[in-house]
């Protein structure tokens, strides 16, 4: 048991579970917003269409119609009422575009992520490169092994002449 707590304390420490925490916390939060963004935005669009109230609403086949309950004289209810049965294909269409938007989100988000870190990379790789060196200016007479222009026919030392 103290193994597998310490297991445990070393995967908290190192940071995976508060990553976790953060996606699952950041998640929630562009949820939230997509769930905004239709309820506010793209389901006042949809109720242009004539006859649309809701994209929820709209498209649904009810198998058991709502009955109001009903009283006697008394007050009494002689039949309790009963809720709508309904396949309700416009809240899972709801539900896709919310899943797509969201999707689509995400995606972005990775993919700026992705190039953030690919131009990091080259920015190290650039950094870490080794410079060319630029070309050489002076080289050593084979003669007096002194050091002596490039483009020098003569050793300005030893008076040899040079190859060139």
């Amino acid at each position: 048991m103290k193994n597998f707590i310490k297991e445990f304390k070393e995967f908290a420490v190192k940071g995976n579970m508060i990553d976790m925490a953060v996606g699952v916390i950041i998640g929630a939060a562009f949820k939230a917003l997509i769930d905004a963004f239709m309820a506010n935005i793209v389901n006042p669009l949809i109720s242009l269409i004539p006859g649309v109230k809701n994209l929820n609403e709209a498209l649904k086949i009810v198998v058991t119609p709502a009955q109001a309950e009903v009283l006697d004289e008394a007050g009494n209810v002689v039949t309790p009422a009963v809720e709508e049965v309904a396949i309700k294909f416009g809240a899972f269409i709801s539900a896709i575009l919310t899943f797509i938007i969201l999707a689509f989100v995400v995606f972005l988000i990775v993919k700026a992520v992705n190039k953030a870190r690919k131009m990091e990379e080259e920015r190290k790789a650039k950094k870490e490169a080794p410079k060319e060196d630029a070309a050489p200016t002076t080289k050593i007479c084979p003669f007096c092994k002194t050091e002596i222009a490039i483009d020098a026919t003569r050793c300005p030392h030893c008076t040899s002449k040079l190859d060139e």
